[in-house]
């Protein structure tokens, strides 16, 4: 299993990292080591034919799923489908979920869980352009 390793913090953020994607193995959770107040963000890998040991459903967060690397068979309640690298899925309250890997390489993905209907503004309606100078 990776550890959350934190690298740096300050007033207005932290970062951490899972190390590298490429030899991940496990599910690692990070809100805790971020301190986030808005959602959870986990990493997860899937072996070949290996499946996610059981389904489950939330009350109040709704998941999406971002498959970074291989492919599979993902369920919601009675519904099967592909997915692979690059694929999105968002998997709404009070139903049944799950994933597997169908392909020779491991299944690579992160989970997003935030409180479903939440989200207020984003991009350019949560955003304002300021000035400061670029120290990159």
């Amino acid at each position: 299993m990776n550890e959350v390793k934190v690298l740096n913090t300050g007033e207005k953020f932290a970062h951490v990292s899972v190390g590298s994607l490429q030899g991940f193995e496990g599910k690692q959770f990070v809100k805790d080591a971020t301190g986030a107040t808005s959602c959870e963000i986990s990493f997860g890998t899937l072996p070949q034919g290996e499946a996610v040991p059981f389904f489950h459903s939330h009350k109040e967060n709704e998941e999406n799923y971002i498959i970074l690397s291989g492919a599979g068979k993902f369920q919601v309640n009675g519904e099967v489908f592909d997915v692979a690298e690059g694929s999105v899925i968002r998997v709404a309250t009070n139903c049944d979920r799950n994933l597997k890997c169908t392909s020779e390489t491991p299944m690579t993905y992160i989970c997003i869980q935030a409180k479903e209907g939440s989200l207020s503004g984003y991009t350019m309606t949560d955003a304002e352009i300021t000035e400061r100078e670029n120290l990159l």
